[in-house]
């Protein structure tokens, strides 16, 4: 079991991993070496994770996602095979623990002070007379 948050925690087996050749600099070894990561987790799939953490999982995700709610992640980063595991591993635990906190509670709106509506129409007045009084014609007087 990988542990993700104090709530959820996820099977091993429930995550995939495909091996592919990295783009990108790496020598002789970039044709030879498949050191890549496709890491593969069916989040929709998932009987470890909420209807509301796949919803923002889902949202979160974005093109990362598939149609049939299969999470993608790729990492190519690291030369070797075990950082790039590492690296998608990291990354995946990343994106549902941001889905799994909540959102901010909605904000609610509130009317201005009488103070500060008072302070606003006389900074306004006042701006107004500074830009009358520049408005004579030079060589009129």
């Amino acid at each position: 079991m990988i542990r993700v948050t104090g709530r959820i925690s996820l099977d091993e087996s429930e995550i995939s991993e495909d091996f592919l050749r990295a783009s990108g600099p790496g020598g002789q070894n970039v044709n030879k070496l498949e050191t890549a990561v496709q890491l593969r987790f069916a989040a929709m799939a998932s009987p470890n994770l909420s209807d509301a953490v796949k919803a923002r999982l889902a949202t979160l995700a974005g093109r990362r996602m598939t149609k049939d709610g299969v999470l993608v992640i790729t990492a190519q980063r690291h030369r070797t095979r075990e950082r790039n595991r590492e690296d998608a591993l990291d990354r995946l635990l990343v994106l549902i623990r941001e889905a799994a906190t909540p959102p901010p509670p909605p904000r609610k709106a509130t009317k201005p002070t009488l103070g500060s509506q008072k302070r606003r129409l006389e900074s306004k007045t006042r701006r107004g007379t500074t830009k009358k009084l520049r408005s004579g014609r030079p060589g009129e007087e």
